[in-house]
């Protein structure tokens, strides 16, 4: 799969996807206009340790939900992503069954590494 969820109205989605230099057959989701399916969910969850990586815990709705002061469950993670597109960590890369989740300098350069080897 080589496919990438990001939000178009971020910049720093739409810098990382130019910095990738991405090859024609990337598919690109737009996760404000296209919501992610819980088959979306899962498969990215299958990549990864847990749905808490997948969570955005800069997203606004986080501070005005208080969820920082609440126990959640990885269900609960999975869940809240599912009902808004601002709780998914973004952009997340998706290549030759790796993930690779958030802005991070470290790993918007490990996707540009697998993508280009």
């Amino acid at each position: 799969m080589k496919k990438i969820y990001y939000l178009s109205t971020c910049n720093t989605c739409t810098r990382i996807i130019s910095e990738l230099d991405l090859p024609n057959d990337f598919q690109l989701q737009d996760i404000k206009t296209e919501v992610i399916t819980e088959d979306q969910i899962e498969e990215m969850r299958s990549l990864t340790d847990s749905y808490e990586s997948l969570f955005s815990k800069r997203a606004r709705l986080y501070k005005a939900l208080d969820l920082k002061n609440k126990a959640l469950s990885d269900n609960d993670y999975k869940n809240y992503i599912l009902e808004h597109y601002t709780f998914l960590k973004r952009p997340v890369v998706l290549f030759n069954n790796q993930i690779f989740i958030g802005n991070s300098k470290k790993t918007v350069e490990a996707a540009k590494q697998a993508i280009h080897e």
